[in-house]
């Protein structure tokens, strides 16, 4: 059976039909994709903004696929000088994709090489210094940019505005879920699974195919080793409560934000500096990666004044137990 590495790429869509979930997107992108295809262009550059785990790096992939082109993938922390954009850029050949995940990130020196690169396919790059410095002019093969973002609001406007295309990435219901789930457990040889097993899967999984992947590995082990070698009900609520995933999806770091809130708080507003230096947590981490599910459950609330937990998240707390 393939490792869990391995799995990765073996689950992964390759085209728009084969896509799960997003529909208003893959509409978008078959008409934008057919047009291209019939004029003999470059897609536009495309923009996708939310939260992390919904598939923008998939994306890029079932993009190049369907281009018949290739995929480079990088992202904005990695791209620290203007040289290692440059050297990506002069590599990738005609109609590829390149792909920048966490592109809000880009330092601004690299910034402004990607605005003639996306305009005109061009570079103009500076070598050596002083006296000795000269100005080299790069002609770069057409490219599609795919930019992708848990954080829209930090790009700045001249970059935001040279995407042709931008999407919000929503989180997927429980029946695209469970149509992932599907194929993955066919694609990498999890046989033995009862209906009721991927449904609970789905059900803790947040909203997001890479939580709901996850899951299923564990799940899957824990099938094999403790339990009867099915993955049905029983094994889901087992396994993921040994991992502290309740049946709402929610996870340690997910309790101790409302426990923390409701408590050390009152239930707010407060910052979200002051909580995460409370958790002992990285603000962004808790913007990036919790505070999104709270939110779309109905948990939190962001005011001008803070963080507050809403009647709903209130009632889970009293429901849950105390911290302390």
């Amino acid at each position: 059976m393939p490792g869990e590495n391995d799995a990765a790429p073996a689950v992964r869509p390759r085209t728009i039909a084969e896509y799960v979930g997003q529909a208003a997107l893959m509409e978008r992108l078959s008409i934008a994709l057919e047009a291209v295809k019939v004029r003999g262009d470059s897609l536009e550059h495309l923009l996708l903004h939310g939260p992390p785990g919904l598939g923008k790096t998939t994306l890029a992939h079932v993009v190049a696929h369907e281009m018949g082109t290739r995929a480079w993938v990088t992202s904005g922390p990695a791209l620290t000088k203007a040289a290692d954009l440059v050297g990506t850029l002069t590599r990738i050949g005609e109609g590829d994709i390149l792909f920048i995940d966490e592109i809000h990130r880009l330092p601004a020196a690299v910034e402004e090489y990607i605005y003639p690169a996306m305009e005109d396919f061009k570079v103009d790059f500076t070598v050596d210094s002083g006296m000795h410095a000269k100005v080299i002019s790069l002609t770069l093969k057409p490219f599609t940019l795919i930019g992708a973002t848990t954080r829209a609001g930090m790009l700045t406007q001249p970059l935001r505005a040279r995407f042709g295309i931008t999407h919000h990435l929503e989180y997927y219901p429980r029946e695209d879920l469970v149509a992932i789930l599907v194929r993955a457990a066919e694609r990498i040889g999890i046989d033995a699974v009862a209906d009721d097993g991927f449904n609970a899967i789905a059900g803790r999984s947040r909203g997001t195919p890479r939580v709901a992947l996850r899951l299923l590995r564990r799940v899957r082990d824990f099938a094999q080793v403790r339990g009867t070698g099915v993955v049905d009900g029983a094994a889901v609520e087992s396994a993921l409560d040994l991992e502290g995933v309740d049946t709402l999806g929610l996870d340690e770091i997910d309790r101790k934000y409302l426990r923390v809130l409701a408590e050390v708080y009152e239930g707010g507003p407060a910052g979200l500096e002051a909580i995460a230096a409370t958790l002992g947590d990285d603000a962004g981490t808790l913007e990036d990666v919790v505070e999104p599910y709270l939110l779309q459950i109905g948990f939190l609330a962001r005011t001008p004044r803070g963080r507050k937990l809403t009647s709903a998240g209130a009632g889970w707390v009293t429901e849950n137990g105390s911290s302390r």
